[in-house]
């Protein structure tokens, strides 16, 4: 056809449609192949392809690669982008792609399933893997993600996907152990969102915890997982005279913390606080967190490592989650009980 290459012979670029008509096809394949090739055949898409050359179709630049692998995107999907939990990982993630050529797409689900699921939709055919933290989003969905593009699960454990998780059992029986010590009996715990797995490895750890030390454990309402939540949650743990509770995370636990101060509480002295993930500001607070403490920037790099090696043709290992060991921090907010 004597055409160049961005124009057909009608001296305007071609349309999808008469892409479409032009190698039999509908004009849907013919976006499928640009935007999502694996879900076109490779004989269909190499056909598609070539008349598309021919025709001088022009290809948006974002969708041009044939491969997801050549755009040297990764997406990193966070619940909630304003948690400083996020902070050390997103850094480690940053390094990590930078040092292979790669850059990081980041997604801010703000705690909702449904805005994080439209949201890998939208950047599926883009990227090249994406690692998830904390999803909201079902096994189902994120095992039909990782058919198209290599998938690292952070902060929770999918069955036959790759996942970086710290060890929380082990630090929460660090932190249920510090509180004995100090003498408490009857230790409670507030949960974050009820669709979190790691939520519930925590509450099944402190009740495995409490009951080999011999101490009561009681679960308190859920929050959301912000200061806003755990500010909230100072009614209800001033109505059942709490006297130690372990939170979900460090916001929660400095809510919390500013909520019973305004209600005359004081802490360590009436009530001990410990969090989860020693966020920067943990050591920033009055006072100061204890807290159960994960390598943040090591959880990162590690889940950008694995992402790597998928996009490089190394198989997923789903067997086992790769565990992040932790470390508790005593600061603080953690004090015997009153007389």
């Amino acid at each position: 056809m004597a055409a160049d290459d961005d124009e057909n012979e009608l001296g305007r670029p071609a349309t999808i449609y008469e892409v479409a008509e032009a190698a039999g096809v509908s004009p849907s394949t013919v976006s499928r192949t640009f935007s999502r090739p694996g879900r076109v055949s490779v004989r269909t898409a190499d056909h598609v392809r070539e008349v598309a050359a021919q025709l001088g179709y022009r290809v948006d630049g974002v969708f041009r690669p044939t491969s997801p692998q050549q755009t040297k995107l990764i997406a990193m999907a966070t619940a909630d982008v304003t948690n400083p939990f996020y902070f050390g990982i997103l850094r480690g993630a940053e390094w990590a792609a930078a040092r292979a050529g790669y850059t990081l797409l980041l997604i801010d689900a703000q705690e909702s399933e449904t805005i994080e699921r439209q949201n890998l939709q939208r950047v599926l055919p883009l990227v090249a893997g994406m690692v998830i933290a904390s999803t909201r989003t079902s096994d189902t969905v994120l095992r039909s993600v990782s058919k198209s593009t290599p998938v690292v699960v952070l902060n929770r454990q999918v069955g036959g996907l790759a996942c970086v998780i710290p060890d929380s059992p082990r630090g929460m029986r660090r932190a249920i152990e510090h509180l004995a010590t100090l003498g408490h009996r009857h230790i409670h715990y507030l949960p974050g969102p009820e669709a979190s797995w790691m939520n519930g490895i925590r509450w099944l750890a402190m009740r495995e915890a409490a009951a080999e030390l011999g101490l009561r454990e009681t679960r308190l309402t859920p929050a959301i997982p912000t200061v806003e939540g755990g500010h909230h949650a100072a009614d209800e743990v001033v109505a059942k005279g709490v006297r130690a509770v372990v939170c979900y995370n460090d916001v929660m636990a400095m809510g919390l913390m500013r909520g019973l101060r305004a209600r005359g509480i004081r802490v360590p002295q009436d009530i001990s606080v410990v969090g989860f993930d020693n966020t920067f500001a943990s050591d920033l607070v009055t006072p100061r967190l204890t807290t159960v403490a994960a390598p943040l920037t090591t959880i990162g790099e590690t889940a950008i490592r694995q992402v790597l090696a998928m996009i490089g043709g190394a198989r997923p290992r789903g067997d086992a989650p790769t565990l992040v060991p932790v470390r508790l921090i005593v600061r603080e907010s953690t004090g015997a009980p009153r007389a």
